[in-house]
């Protein structure tokens, strides 16, 4: 799958605009703070329905609108189609394709898989598990719809359990109650840790080599799931749990706690690897995604490098760049120095600023020709 274009209007800093994209690698450069992360953003927004900054919708649409629009047109196998996006202040988004309404904004997901790499990116590993866990939602929710279902679901069960335990400190009768939301809970997440068991042996399969040479051959790196609760003892973990859950007024027990840690032999690199140790181990992560969307989807997904290259050296800056092959790649950056002296193919060059796009060359001979600014 490749994104052959993108419009939007009145998206963030975009008053209007169109950008046509090769299938290879398309670069936006310019000084920061121009608007080169939000188109990323919009193409990230198009393949998900949401932000990769956790961004909400009116958050996105300019300061002075009430609305925006996101049209991007997908070709796969010599099929194009349409995607029509209508952002709103107030109000859920309306989503279309070929000019057919999505009942759910959810069964956008899976058609086009996107990989979106950002310098915060970077430090998955060090962070906390809220982050982790986000990684490995976020992958699992365009790569299986049942997973995006049960996700769903349990979060909502967990927010209406929440809310009735705060709802029992008025009123102690409604403890009858809880039992029936135990019993969704306990559903729906059984079905959430299954899942990342099975993730996680799927990521350990591809992230091994990946690491290996990206280490050099030095060192060999193992991906641990977590689990706050196994299955068999879910049920009984939060039946133990009642009391202390109606204390705090939150649902202490479920994989809305879970974990997943990063061993390097006997070393658990999250606590106690250094920062090198932890960004090789995050860019694993990342140059792992691409495998397993081509594994599990069966498709080529679009990788979304935001200024990461300045903050990787030399060598991860090789590594990555070599291993994009024939990935349709949009990469921002502050300057072209760093692909025209490692001659790296460049398909198309766009220069952003203060909120307007042109495009500037087509391949690399042209950067040559113009130099680099």
């Amino acid at each position: 799958m490749i994104i052959k274009s993108i419009e939007l209007a009145d998206y963030r800093n975009y008053g209007s605009l169109k950008l046509e994209f090769d299938s290879g690698t398309n670069i936006l450069y310019g000084d920061n703070a121009q608007g080169k992360t939000n188109i990323l953003e919009a193409v990230f927004v198009a393949a998900t329905t949401k932000s990769h900054k956790g961004s909400k919708d009116k958050e996105i649409i300019n300061f002075d609108k009430d609305e925006a629009h996101v049209r991007t047109y997908l070709e796969k196998e010599g099929i194009e189609t349409r995607v029509d996006m209508h952002l709103r202040k107030s109000g859920s988004k309306g989503i279309a394709v070929n000019g057919q309404k999505l009942k759910k904004a959810a069964d956008l997901l899976g058609l086009c898989n996107v990989v979106f790499f950002s310098p915060e990116d970077l430090g998955i590993i060090k962070n906390g598990p809220a982050e982790r866990r986000r990684f490995v939602d976020m992958e699992l929710c365009q790569l299986d719809g049942f997973y995006l279902y049960n996700l769903n679901h349990y979060n909502k069960i967990v927010n209406q359990r929440n809310k009735l335990l705060k709802d029992m400190y008025m009123n102690p009768d409604l403890k009858e109650t809880l039992s029936i939301w135990d019993m969704q809970l306990v559903s729906y997440g059984s079905k959430i840790i299954e899942r990342r068991k099975m993730f996680v042996e799927q990521l350990n399969e591809i992230i091994y080599e990946i690491h290996k040479k990206l280490s050099g051959g030095k060192e060999e790196i193992k991906v641990l799931y977590e689990p706050d609760v196994e299955v068999d003892e879910f049920e009984k973990k939060l039946k133990n749990s009642q009391d202390r859950d109606i204390k705090s007024k939150m649902s202490s027990v479920g994989p809305h706690r879970d974990d997943f840690s990063f061993v390097i032999g006997d070393i658990d690199i999250r606590k106690y690897g250094s920062q090198g140790q932890q960004r090789t181990a995050a860019l694993s992560l990342k140059l792992s995604e691409i495998e397993l969307v081509k594994k599990i989807a069966k498709d080529t997904p679009v990788l979304l490098l935001d200024d990461v290259l300045s903050e990787l050296d030399s060598n991860r800056q090789n590594y990555l760049l070599n291993s994009i092959g024939e990935i349709q790649t949009i990469i921002t950056c502050t300057g072209l120095e760093e692909f025209v002296n490692n001659r790296f193919e460049i398909n198309r060059v766009f220069k952003v600023s203060e909120g307007n796009v042109s495009c500037i060359s087509n391949q690399n001979s042209d950067l040559s020709e113009r130099g680099v600014e």
